[in-house]
């Protein structure tokens, strides 16, 4: 796989939303072309064992993306509940952006 890196200077947007009763922020930088190459997640725990889970998924989004793959694949692989809805705080940020639900 062939990794096609980011402009230094690129557009990025910003999106805020909440699980449960927790908020989160995702950031979401973008080629020339304007598919997405990059994906930072955090939230308000700071520190946390959830933080690193989070930034640590952030990574191998971002290297999948900048491989080539598309960001509904990646979402379309992550872990689902029964009724076929995300499992996991990544799946579902993805599944947002994905079905442009983000902002």
């Amino acid at each position: 796989m062939t990794r096609e890196r980011l402009p230094d200077r690129r557009r990025s947007e910003n999106f805020r939303f909440k699980v449960g009763r927790t908020s989160y922020h995702a950031t979401v930088g973008y080629y020339e072309d304007g598919r997405p190459g990059e994906v930072f997640l955090n939230c308000e725990k700071a520190g946390t064992d959830l933080q690193v889970y989070m930034r640590d998924s952030a990574i191998a989004v971002s290297m999948a993306l900048q491989g080539g793959i598309p960001i509904e694949t990646i979402a379309h692989a992550m872990c689902r509940h029964e009724d076929g809805s995300p499992q996991g705080l990544m799946g579902q940020f993805l599944d947002m952006f994905a079905k442009g639900e983000q902002g």
